[in-house]
């Protein structure tokens, strides 16, 4: 099939790729390259046909001929959420349906929607399943569920939208975040020898390494149609819903001679549920998840110590998402609706020339 997956050079985007190629699918990627300059170790393989630009300025001429299209991009946090409001709003929500309904009329079939299970936020469920009532409690997890509720209204016999609502991702990748639970405990601990939790510890949460929200993007573009039509399914696996205290204390084992601390007046964190994950495991049998918090912490030491992390890395302006878009948009590089500015081309190009030269300096400015 060809499919066109915008965000395809993003966190998840950068596994999601190179999979669907294997799987001996057409790709066509879209993004705008907002974190081009945070490449961690090695640039991923997403070397197919794309365009650079903002899924905000897509026309139906750019969707014309696809059987499927995959939407990952957007405003992908709760800080970067709560920093720009409105401009979440306008990606995650309105941007999406608008895309949703350009590619219903171009004649696309499916529409995979890269969704989270923020959106269930303060739950008072003991656990949550696709029929629980939605309660997200940050602009971030708003958005999504509006983006999530445009879509199912644009349900129709030529037209399936499909609902995936990730669990916490984990998990290495070139374009890595450093804001989700796992990657960045197992980051602390390596870098400083204490799992650093900034809350009590004691919220619930799910969480599924990236090549496993992968591999349900590719079970969800392969299953008959009667199955996925307009359908939400949780993406992860009922055994990995852990307290964030014992997501330290696995990453503690994880890393030798690491302990768990915790930030000064570390108080309860508002968003706290466990996910019932059955459904996908019942109807996508397609989908197998590898990965588990174990053998993730594992792999995500083993690849700080391949390629080398220190504390300035992973919270500095580089890697840190949320003092990296302060940086950028402090320089006249990017808007505060997340478009690039005319004095952004040359520092772009200027990483871009750099990279192919083989130099990788991690500087933000300048070109």
């Amino acid at each position: 099939m060809k499919i066109l997956v915008t965000g395809h050079s993003g966190y998840i985007g950068s596994v999601l790729t190179p999979m669907l190629i294997a799987a001996g699918h057409k790709v066509v990627g879209i993004d705008s390259e907002l974190f081009q300059q945070c490449t961690f170790g090695d640039e991923a393989d997403t070397r197919v046909p794309c365009l650079n630009i903002d899924i905000r300025e897509l026309g139906a001429e750019h969707l014309r001929g696809f059987d499927a299209v995959m939407h990952l991009a957007g405003v992908c946090n709760d800080p970067m959420g709560d920093l720009l409001p409105e401009t979440t709003h306008e990606i995650n929500h309105v941007a999406t349906v608008r895309l949703a309904e350009l590619a219903k009329a171009a004649g696309v079939k499916r529409f995979i929607f890269s969704s989270t299970c923020s959106v269930y936020g303060a739950s008072t469920k003991d656990w949550v399943d696709e029929t629980a009532e939605p309660n997200p409690v940050t602009a971030y997890g708003v958005s999504k569920y509006r983006a999530e509720r445009g879509l199912l209204a644009l349900t129709s016999d030529d037209f399936s939208p499909v609902l995936l609502r990730s669990a916490t991702a984990f998990g290495f990748s070139p374009r890595i975040r450093f804001d989700l639970v796992l990657n960045n405990l197992v980051a602390h601990a390596f870098t400083t020898g204490n799992v650093f939790l900034k809350s009590d510890g004691m919220a619930w949460r799910p969480i599924v390494h990236i090549e496993d929200i992968s591999r349900a993007f590719l079970a969800a573009l392969e299953a008959p149609r009667e199955i996925v039509h307009n359908e939400v399914f949780n993406v992860g696996v009922t055994t990995e819903n852990y307290r964030i205290r014992e997501i330290a204390d696995i990453v503690k084992k994880v890393v030798a001679g690491s302990e768990i601390a915790y930030s000064e007046g570390a108080g309860a964190d508002k968003r706290s549920y466990r996910v019932d994950c059955s459904k996908i495991a019942m109807k996508l049998p397609n989908f197998r998840p590898q990965w588990t918090a174990w053998s993730g912490a594992k792999e995500l030491r083993d690849k700080y110590t391949e390629f080398g992390l220190a504390l300035a890395d992973f919270e500095g302006e580089r890697y840190q998402r949320l003092a990296y878009l302060k940086s950028v948009i402090g320089q006249g590089f990017l808007d505060n609706s997340l478009r690039w500015l005319p004095l952004a081309q040359a520092w772009r190009s200027g990483i871009s020339r750099r990279r192919a030269n083989g130099v990788d300096d991690g500087r933000l400015s300048g070109a």
